[in-house]
Parts: structure tokens; sequence; C-alpha cells
């Protein structure tokens, strides 16, 4: 699948913020394999070693950078560090997630809630608060959050998860209204249950065949990114 990647985005720099976990990872070896520079944030070394290793000729075009991506300051240092490095910023794509469910509203921790908004929300708002005015600055850009189908689609014991993900769905759609009419893009996807490691170990009796796979998301994510959806903005798209 990857080979099929057209090689459009040589001389940009990308970030993929959770670029090391299950779908983060097919989309940075995505990039990679179309000729970006790229960043990616990590919370586990043993995730970014393995996409170091997978990403064989491309690697020396690749940084890890161990960054919470909620924590506001650490986002704008990296942001910074890129453009530095780079002389620009030309994609953001934000993959950091978590997932909660199984419990009735009111059976649910407030804790649960507060982590579910710090990794499906707070992640996507320092993010783009972090990266909007350099690519503002430097005369295009363009951003793609990773939501979730549940964030229009509200199921039973879902609430925590539900209402991040509506709430991420939100802000992009606000940050695309604020920037009508300028050079930067904002999107999302909304994908339903993906074909990673850990939700087979999570649902193990489940029908993987009907889940969409990393590398098939990955391809909606360079296709919004690319020249080729200049006119894909305010978008949610479902995968």
């Amino acid at each position: 699948m990857r080979a099929e990647m057209a090689a459009s985005f040589s001389g940009q720099t990308v970030l993929v913020a959770g670029g090391t976990g299950g779908l983060g990872k097919a989309v940075a070896l995505a990039f990679l394999d179309a000729g970006a520079a790229l960043a990616v944030t990590y919370r586990n070394p043993d995730e970014l070693r393995a996409l170091e290793a997978a990403a064989a000729s491309g690697r020396e075009r690749l940084s890890g950078h161990a960054t919470d991506a909620t924590d506001e300051a650490a986002v704008r240092r990296l942001v910074q560090e890129l453009v530095d490095d780079h002389g620009r910023l030309d994609v953001l794509v934000n993959c950091v997630g978590g997932f909660a469910g199984g419990t009735k509203i009111w059976e649910t921790e407030p804790k649960v809630f507060d982590r579910m908004l710090d990794l499906n929300f707070r992640s996507g708002l320092a993010l783009c608060r972090a990266v909007v005015p350099a690519m503002l600055a430097q005369g295009g850009g363009s951003i793609v959050n990773v939501a979730s189908r549940a964030a229009v689609d509200h199921g039973a014991g879902l609430s925590a998860y539900a209402a991040s993900k509506a709430a991420a769905l939100a802000l992009i759609d606000a940050l695309a209204a604020d920037l009508a009419g300028t050079p930067v893009r904002a999107n999302s996807i909304l994908p339903s249950i993906i074909d990673t490691e850990a939700n087979r170990r999570a649902m193990p009796k489940a029908d993987f065949s009907k889940w969409p796979k990393p590398e098939e998301i990955a391809r909606v994510i360079l296709f919004l990114c690319g020249d080729g959806a200049r006119l894909i903005h305010g978008a949610a798209i479902p995968v």
C-alpha cells in the first residue's frame, strides 16, 4: 500500500502529532514515502524505534520529539523549533487521542472526562494555536485533525469519548470559519473502529475485515493535505 503514495510532499515539512501509534505510524510512513521532511511527537520510545526501523531510507528525513501535545507551551516550543530548522511548517496532522467507554454518564468518574478532553480535544487546541500563526505568516498550510464517528454518533456508554471528540470536531469547524479567506485549510476525519493491534486486543471477537486499515485512512489524510484538495476546507470526512 505504501508504494501507491505519490511523491508529492517533497520539500514540505510535516508534523504528525502522535505519529508512532497505530494510525499515526501509517500516516507518518505515508508522508515519508511522499517525500516530506517529517517530525512526529511520541510518548513511547519503543514505538519511535519501530517507526525509525520501518522508515528505511526515509529515516534521514524523520525526527522524533518527546512532546506532550496537551502542553501548550511545549507544543509552541516544538513548532518554533521546526520553523527555525526548516523555514516553514506546511502540514499538521493530529493523531493524538485516547478511548474510554463502557460506563453510563452518572457512573463515569470525572477524571475520565478530564483525560478524554485532554487527549482528544486539548491536544488539537494546543497544536492549532501553535501552528496557525506560522502557517498564516508563510502564506499557506493544511491541518487535519483525527476525530471519530462517535463525534456525531453518540452511542451508549461513550459519553466521555463522544463528548471529547464532538468538541474536537467543533473546534476544527470553528477554526475553518476563522481561517476563511486565508491560504490555510483545516479539516477533520471521522474514522470508525480502526484495525490496529490495540483494537484487536480490546475486541477479539469482532470481524476485523470490516474495520478500515490505518494505511487506507492515511491515503485520505494525504489527499486532504495535498494540492488536489485545495478546495476542501471545513469538512468532516467519514472514513
